[in-house]
């Protein structure tokens, strides 16, 4: 009898409680070794114990605070020389404190380092790392208000948006590389992130808010189809077929040599006038 051979081991950010601990879970449940990664050591090394204990998986803390580069390089580092990682879950970020006319540009600066410059630096990592190898998979956790920047503050919505394109773009460049990489688009989700920048979901529609256990099972879900991109809440797939089929019609109009005659400007002038 042979023994099914392991998936290999996953590296998981913003691995301490929420979405990121929930993948964490599910992947230990398909025998993935784990590679913990957050702030809170306590709470990393009490998920690691008992996801080793119930799945029989070896399960590692690296402590780790991507708003600080130092940091961010040292997952880097371990990105890119362990070779038993095979699929990385970008999930690390922070939501907004409230309405972006009323944030503390400091607490701005510090979601972009997390949302945009830390998640960014580790999947290129990842992609370039994987490339090489030939195989690997990578999760960025974005979100659906990368599609609807009106609902929440500016920066917050900007930085999900920048995950969602920096997820298609590296889509198209490793086509044919074995390396298969999803953005995942949570709405709402139940999940710590609201309590930390002093929200509730208490007054919201209960129909809009998943618990994070069904984001993540149907984000792998997708991620197990093939999906580039997965809305979980999204039944009709057609609808998002059918922005991405505008896209495309408006593609050929967004680079050409002169400007539109609707702004009458850039046009040859008539023969014989100045």
């Amino acid at each position: 009898m042979t023994t099914p051979s392991k998936p290999g081991t996953a590296l998981v950010t913003g691995a301490s409680s929420g979405i990121g601990a929930t993948y964490a879970d599910r992947l230990a449940r398909r025998g993935y070794d784990l590679i913990l990664v957050a702030r809170d050591t306590d709470r990393l090394q009490a998920l690691a114990g008992r996801l080793s204990r119930e799945n029989g998986v070896n399960a590692e803390v690296l402590r780790a605070d991507l708003t600080q580069r130092a940091d961010v390089l040292a997952v880097e580092k371990r990105l890119r020389e362990d070779g038993s990682i095979r699929l990385f879950v970008n999930n690390a970020g922070i939501g907004p404190q409230g309405p972006l006319l009323k944030s503390d540009p400091d607490y701005l600066d510090r979601m972009v380092d997390l949302n945009v410059t830390a998640a960014n630096r580790l999947a290129v990592a990842a992609a370039q790392t994987f490339a090489a190898r030939g195989e690997g998979a990578i999760i960025n956790t974005a979100s659906v208000v990368a599609l609807w920047p009106q609902a929440f503050s500016g920066t917050y919505t900007a930085s999900k948006a920048f995950v969602l394109i920096l997820t298609e773009a590296l889509a198209a460049e490793l086509a044919g590389t074995g390396v298969r990489i999803q953005a995942v688009l949570p709405g709402l989700t139940r999940t710590e992130i609201f309590d930390r920048v002093g929200g509730s979901f208490d007054n919201m529609d209960p129909n809009m808010v998943m618990d994070a256990t069904d984001l993540v099972d149907a984000a792998l879900a997708g991620f197990d189809q093939g999906e580039v991109i997965t809305i979980p809440s999204l039944s009709d797939t057609s609808l998002y077929d059918a922005l991405e089929k505008a896209r495309g019609e408006l593609r050929p109009h967004l680079s050409l040599s002169r400007p539109a005659a609707r702004y009458g400007v850039g046009a040859v002038a008539p023969a014989g006038t100045v």
